[in-house]
């Protein structure tokens, strides 16, 4: 029987609240809709709250009770996960209301908002970048603040995650055997992020891209990317001393050595097989050169020859026609 009058209760509740709501929304009392609406805000229905404040955003624009239904309304939207509207009601209330005392709790949770509406690392990071900017909005403007201590590790939260996007992207060149590429984005990755704790990870596939790009080059390119190998294994050696990256650079350098003692052989016998062609051609040249050095002279004498006899050959008697 308990039982029974506790979900009669209930029931009973329920309908009163929903007749509240219904009343609330088709009334004209701007107090009435604001009690209303600040009693579901007590009672945590977000989604009743705001329906009546936003009812009352023209009703209660500049009276004393704006701040209030702008920042109920924020709060209301930042607790229903609607973080990008209660991102741009937080921070117009602190730009609105700059001499309220919860200004600043405002900005930050502004910031706060920005920062949950980030997107996760493998979609499109304009959000992030937006969070990041206005954290570090607020650590300017309040640098003070108690709620600072903790903006810079979401500051480095975030940035880790524009970090990690260009190191997948790079990543994903390096697994088409696209080494290039690769070797260009993970470059850019420690160019744009110096501070970066993957840098072990970039440095060892920037290695393993380099390696690879030397080993499969083509000929015209293979000598100074074999180089340019065996240069960076030196640096990574050096900078990450007793290391596995470390270990990966000394080995990889043997395997280069091998391969650059293998194209010096076959340099070498390209070049003496291109001077060998060098010879012929000139050989070619030579003879078909005096080729026709001798035909011209052959055709300059026989000139000679017909111009001596013409010189020779008397010129025919004169013939007259002796007319009848």
């Amino acid at each position: 029987m308990r039982k029974y009058l506790i979900v009669l209760v209930a029931f009973i509740a329920i309908t009163a609240c929903n007749r509240q709501q219904d009343l609330a929304m088709k009334s004209a009392d701007k107090d009435y809709i604001l009690k209303v609406a600040n009693e579901n805000f007590e009672n945590k229905k977000w989604t009743n709250a705001l329906a009546l404040y936003e009812r009352l955003s023209n009703l209660v624009a500049g009276t004393d009770d704006a701040p209030n239904v702008v920042y109920n309304s924020a709060y209301a939207n930042y607790y229903d996960k609607n973080y990008k509207l209660a991102g741009h009601q937080f921070k117009n209330f602190s730009v609105t209301f700059p001499q309220d005392p919860r200004a600043e709790d405002a900005a930050y949770m502004s910031a706060l908002c920005f920062y949950e509406g980030s997107m996760d690392y493998n979609l499109d990071q304009t959000s992030t970048e937006l969070a990041i900017n206005e954290l570090q909005n607020f650590l300017n403007n309040y640098p003070n603040s108690e709620k600072s201590k903790n903006i810079n590790t979401l500051i480095d939260e975030l940035t880790y995650k524009l970090e990690f996007k260009a190191y997948e992207n790079a990543r994903q060149y390096y697994k088409m055997a696209d080494y290039k590429a690769a070797n260009v984005a993970f470059e850019n990755v420690l160019f744009d992020f110096p501070s970066t704790k993957l840098a072990p990870k970039i440095h060892d596939f920037i290695l393993r891209s380099k390696y690879e790009l030397a080993v499969n080059s083509v000929y015209d390119l293979k000598k100074d990317r074999i180089e340019n190998a065996l240069a960076y294994t030196k640096q990574v050696e050096r900078e990450y001393a007793g290391s596995e990256n470390a270990k990966t650079a000394v080995e990889l350098r043997e395997k280069l050595a091998k391969e650059k003692e293998a194209f010096l052989e076959l340099e070498k016998k390209v070049e003496e097989r291109k001077k060998e062609l060098q010879d012929r051609q000139k050989a070619e040249e030579a003879r078909l050169n005096a080729e026709r050095d001798q035909q011209q002279a052959e055709k300059k004498a026989g000139q000679i020859a017909r111009d001596s006899a013409a010189q020779a050959t008397p010129p025919p008697a004169a013939t007259f026609n002796i007319g009848k």
